[in-house]
């Protein structure tokens, strides 16, 4: 017959009592060993330093009322028992020490005593087979009653259907939080996704995200640090960091932060930015631009949690989940000795290439609904396409012909231009015809100069002078616009969409007239210029 060992916490209120009258109260780890049906062979009982008298006189106690049943001891501190992460994370450190022999004994755990954290973890813990347990509960004796008074639960989930189903359909809800509700169809892209959300909710491991620029690495990261966050797995903030734009001195005090007077300048502390992201996501793009001595001081706040501020003689000690991206090759780095090999190893355990948005044309669909979705949610007006329109724009936009150089950023920003300029909000053929046109020259290696077909029109007619290109970015776009609306009010409500909502008072068409009035221009003037 196999021996039953509990495991469970000390009840600090309930096992309380050191006079003679706690005999006439009920004591739950006491009550544990007077069943008499549920003899208990080995009792671990949990506690805090604080709690050393109520644990003699309860091991005293046992002793009397069953003297066979072993009582172990272990202590375990909690800063705050109703902190997640710190009970869960001791309990399952404390249960990784221990050594279980299901062959031999019966495990149980006591989900009496302790706070409610306390007992979700012990569920926890008891459910993904970590600790090979059942759950035991005690209850006080109800007078008349004839229950038993325990109860024994068995978390092989595995004889539930029901609840396997409920937890299905919430992993494919987490699933579908990385993808921003996108019903993508890649199923290859729809594996990785999965895979992910595996590693997010079960490793603070660093996650490398590889793939070319546009790809959606930086949206990934966010997306898993909010999967991350509503999990209660970080509590800090997401931290992003372009490694491309550090450059220089100031490379090292922006990632680590630097004492007052480290260098001329220096007038204050600055925290930096791997202190900013204690306890939550820190996020690495293009960490192939890395200086040298920039990875290797990130190797070390990597694998020993410490780094040294600029100009600072003291440590700081420091806890995050990293998650790295990079369009380049890193391997290829490493072979040419752009790139740190131990560096690289501590970041390639959890590696995601995600691929080209050519190499995803089934997506191109669904993705560009969400950015339509997306429009109607940023500028407060709904645009559609016909049908003729969407089945032109979708034939080349997932043919060969369409390149997507710069993936979804092609995608948004096509999406944008033509919500934009669609008439009365509803796409028609010749925007999609003239968006066809842009995306190929854009595409063909053309620079925005070669796409200001409106403002060239007006120089050509000698109606403004040269412009800088910022000035003809900005006013091709205006006229765009003009181009198509029937009022100059109507024109500058589509402009000014955004600012204007937070105002109490607006203008909208005197101040798009103003705006023209720079360039000696008139809304008439250019509605007339631009039908000739």
């Amino acid at each position: 017959m196999k021996k039953r060992t509990v495991i469970g916490f000390i009840g600090t209120r309930l096992d309380t009592g050191a006079s003679e009258d706690r005999w006439k109260k009920w004591r739950p780890t006491v009550a544990l060993c007077q069943q008499p049906d549920f003899f208990v062979d080995r009792l671990v009982l949990i506690h805090d330093r604080q709690s050393r008298e109520i644990v003699r006189v309860v091991v005293d106690d046992i002793a009397k009322v069953s003297p066979a049943t072993i009582v172990e001891l272990q202590v375990l501190n909690l800063r705050d028992p109703w902190d997640f992460g710190e009970v869960y994370g001791k309990l399952r450190d404390l249960a990784g020490s221990m050594t279980f022999d299901p062959d031999t004994e019966d495990y149980f755990v006591n989900i009496t005593t302790g706070t409610h954290v306390v007992q979700i973890c012990w569920f926890l813990l008891a459910e993904t087979r970590f600790i090979p347990a059942k759950i035991l509960q005690l209850s006080p004796p109800t007078g008349r009653s004839t229950s038993k008074p325990y109860s024994i639960i068995d978390l092989d989930l595995s004889k539930y259907d029901a609840i396997a189903s409920r937890f299905d359909q919430e992993k494919q809800t987490a699933t579908s939080f990385l993808k921003q509700g996108i019903a993508t169809r890649s199923a290859s892209f729809n594996a990785m996704i999965e895979q992910i959300e595996n590693i997010a909710t079960r490793s603070t491991a660093p996650i490398l995200l590889m793939g070319p620029t546009g790809a959606g690495k930086s949206q990934l990261a966010r997306r898993i640090y909010d999967l991350k966050k509503s999990l209660h797995k970080v509590k800090g903030n997401f931290v992003e960091v372009n490694c491309a734009t550090l450059r220089g001195d100031q490379a090292m005090s922006t990632l680590f932060g630097h004492t007052k007077g480290a260098y001329t300048g220096a007038m204050t502390d600055r925290a930096g930015l791997l202190a900013t992201a204690n306890d939550g996501v820190l996020f690495l793009d293009e960490i192939g631009e890395l200086g040298a001595d920039e990875q290797a001081m990130f190797l070390r706040a990597i694998e020993e949690k410490v780094f040294l501020r600029v100009g600072a003689d003291k440590e700081t000690s420091v806890n995050f989940q990293l998650i790295a991206g990079t369009n380049r090759d890193l391997m290829d780095e490493v072979r040419k000795g752009k790139f740190r090999e131990d560096l690289f190893a501590r970041l390639n355990l959890w590696t995601f290439e995600l691929p080209a948005l050519r190499d995803r044309r089934e997506d191109i669909e669904p993705n560009l609904d969400f950015e339509m979705q997306r429009f109607t949610e940023r500028e407060g007006r709904g645009v559609s396409f016909n049908k003729e329109a969407r089945a032109t724009y979708l034939a080349f936009a997932t043919s060969n012909a369409a390149t997507w150089n710069s993936n979804f950023r092609d995608l948004s920003a096509s999406a944008t231009r033509m919500a934009t300029l669609a008439p009365t909000g509803r796409i028609d053929v010749k925007t999609v015809e003239h968006e066809i046109q842009t995306l190929k020259r854009l595409w063909r290696g053309g620079t925005f100069l070669q796409t200001t077909t409106r403002v060239s029109s007006l120089k050509a007619k000698g109606m403004i002078a040269e412009l800088d290109l910022f000035d003809q970015a900005q006013l091709e776009a205006v006229l765009s616009v003009c181009e198509t609306t029937a009022s100059l009010s109507e024109a500058g409500r589509q402009l000014f969409a955004q600012s204007r909502v937070e105002k109490s008072s607006n203008n909208d068409a005197d101040r798009l007239r103003k705006y023209l009035t720079r360039f000696g221009l008139t809304f008439e003037g250019v509605r007339k210029a631009q039908s000739q």
